[in-house]
């Protein structure tokens, strides 16, 4: 990838740090009305249905499914709009839905006999629920997109080559900090005021928060001009690319109209049939596809998908489960700190282990500490005391984190650097479809197997998913370096003790 700078006269020690600040503040307020919707959401569903993870299960499917059908679709549109286009309607469109969601959920909670003497307003009320959310989780995907595959690298661009993962890291640490203080602040509202409370503290935050939203990205994007000469040379390249494909179809059509002139009808529908293939082909999903699928980093975007499809994390499924075996929510809550407090510590453990490992192995020690630490999760299982088996449980999925996250750093920089820039919002927009893809048959699985006692299983098959990410990551690299050990350095260390 040409890592050249946009603007030729750029200060290699960095841009003004008061615009990196600006960028992260804003990012910080994007993402904490994210977590307090994602942490809260489970705990609404087995309020307003309690004894089933049946609402909590059809919440996060709806939600999955909406990511893989549209996500390639939203990283195109993110591709062929300004910058400014796609924050306007992200910030719009996110806040939006996030406050009708907790409108939906504050009337199932206040009129919670709904689903007894007006089961049709019920049903309209989840499903209100379930659209507002999907409907939030694609524009935060666009937002995902906009800043954290495309801004983030254009800012980095032509300064020293540590500013990438410095900006990669903090943008992580910021959404686990998020992890980290919002369930803990919104359990405490949850357990001592009360969950209508906390469904109003997240629409008065979304309907403030938008405005110093857009205030700060936009004080960024006109502070830095590589962002605006990158959003302008994407949207010209529309249009060129247009008319090339426009010119190179009329000539060949004439040519191919002198070549198959007296030809039998045989080659006519041939070639009538390579034309439906070629349509179909140009299709924006399958275009966007086949776009992944010829990357080199194909095999590790599948292998972060793969942690995709589990319930041990801090989620939907494992949130109410844990509601479902009397753990309180403010205990869940700090849990679910103590799990982002960890995953914080990998933001500042990647850095600088990638400096001395470089980004391909570092993903290679994280994968396979993520899959040691869930062994923890597995021997929960066999634990026969309820509560003891829970803190089991949320002990070995918070100390995972730290494997969890620096692997996802070490991915999404592999994507930053080997992704040509053309292909990069495509890229983006597909891997979270796939990423939530397997997310959704996570909760398919969940609904499928709906009864809290049935846990167990989930919990098996998602360690089944990690080990396969572990052993298909560790293929990858094989095939990069043709060796995964360096037993030449094993064996002069052995020498020398």
């Amino acid at each position: 990838m040409d890592r050249r700078p946009l603007l030729a006269h750029q200060d290699q020690q960095g841009p003004p740090s008061s615009l990196l600040n600006y960028l992260y503040t804003a990012h910080f307020l994007a993402r904490w009305g994210a977590r307090m919707w994602e942490f809260s959401v489970g705990l609404y569903m087995i309020s307003v249905w309690p004894d089933s993870l049946l609402l909590a299960a059809i919440y996060g499917a709806v939600e999955s499914a909406s990511t893989a059908l549209f996500g390639p679709i939203v990283g195109r549109w993110v591709d062929r709009l300004t910058y400014v286009k796609v924050l306007q309607l992200w910030l719009v469109t996110q806040n939006l839905s996030f406050i009708i969601a907790g409108g939906t959920v504050m009337a199932l909670l206040v009129f919670s006999s709904l689903k007894f003497t007006n089961l049709v307003a019920f049903i309209t009320l989840v499903i209100l629920t379930n659209v507002s959310g999907a409907v939030g989780v694609l524009s935060t995907l666009a937002g995902t997109i906009l800043i954290e595959r495309e801004w983030v690298v254009v800012i980095s661009d032509g300064y020293h080559p540590g500013l990438l993962t410095d900006m990669n890291s903090v943008i992580r640490r910021i959404d686990l900090t998020c992890k980290l203080a919002a369930p803990v602040i919104t359990g405490f509202i949850i357990s001592f005021v009360s969950l209508k409370a906390s469904a109003m503290a997240l629409a008065m935050w979304t309907t403030i928060s938008v405005w110093v939203e857009y205030w700060l990205f936009m004080s960024v994007y006109n502070g830095i001009p590589a962002l605006g000469v990158s959003s302008l040379r994407r949207i010209l390249k529309v249009p060129q690319s247009e008319v090339q494909e426009s010119i190179s179809a009329s000539h060949q059509e004439s040519d191919n109209s002198l070549l198959n002139d007296g030809e039998s009808s045989g080659t006519a529908g041939k070639s009538s049939a390579s034309k439906i293939i070629e349509w179909v082909s140009k299709v924006p999903y399958i275009d966007s596809w086949r776009v992944y699928l010829r990357q080199v980093v194909v095999l590790p975007g599948v292998a972060l998908a793969l942690l995709y499809f589990t319930v041990l994390s801090f989620g939907t499924l494992m949130t109410a489960t844990l509601e479902w075996k009397g753990v309180q929510a403010f205990v869940i809550g700090i849990a679910r700190g103590i799990s982002a407090s960890i995953g914080i510590a990998a933001t500042v453990v990647y850095p600088r282990l990638q400096s001395r490992i470089l980004t391909l192995r570092t993903g290679l020690w994280s994968v396979w500490s993520q899959w040691i630490c869930l062994l923890a999760c597995v021997a929960s299982i066999w634990i026969k005391n309820s509560h003891l088996s829970a803190y089991v449980l949320m002990g070995g999925v918070a100390t995972s984190r730290l494997g969890l996250w620096m692997f996802d750093l070490s991915v999404i920089q592999q994507m930053q650097d080997l992704v040509p820039e053309s292909d990069r919002c495509i890229v983006g927009g597909v891997q979270n479809s796939l990423q939530s893809t397997l997310d959704l048959m996570g909760y398919v699985m969940g609904i499928i197997i709906s009864n809290p006692q049935d846990f167990w299983k989930l919990n098996l098959m998602s360690f089944f998913a990690v080990t396969m990410a572990a052993f298909l990551y560790t293929y990858h690299l094989y095939q990069i370096r043709k060796h995964i050990f360096h037993f030449e350095k094993l064996s002069s260390l052995v020498q020398c003790l």
